[in-house]
């Protein structure tokens, strides 16, 4: 007698199908919504915005170094016109001559400036 199925029908008809607890009532699509939209707006902060950002230095720092590439070698033929015209009266080989000269000595300022691996600073 004890057994729920037998005291009939009335007494559990009208509870079978509706939702209890947080997902009752009207307001759980705007809950769900409102939980989708926090966890896109976490996930963007913490993962995309990071990304986004090391790319974009990514490619600003691609930017730079090509620019300063092309500005590096636009200067060395300006420095080795000017000297063959101005300075060695229609003679390369002395404008270049010097030119070299300045990136050797800056090139061997800069090798005895390198640490070696295992080398500690000081």
């Amino acid at each position: 007698m004890d057994d729920p199925s037998a005291a009939g029908p009335s007494s559990t008809a009208g509870t079978a199908g509706a939702p209890t607890g947080p997902l009752a009532g009207a307001e759980w699509p705007a809950r769900a919504a409102d939980l989708v939209e926090a966890v896109v707006t976490g996930v963007h902060d913490k993962v995309v915005r990071p990304l986004l950002l090391a790319a974009r230095a990514v490619v600003f720092g691609v930017l730079v170094a090509a620019m300063l590439l092309v500005l590096s070698v636009l200067a060395a033929v300006a420095v080795v016109r000017l000297l063959d015209v101005y300075a060695f009266g229609n003679r390369v080989w002395a404008s270049d001559l010097v030119v070299g000269g300045v990136f050797t000595a800056g090139g061997l300022a800069l090798w005895s400036l390198r640490r070696r691996k295992g080398e500690e600073q000081g």
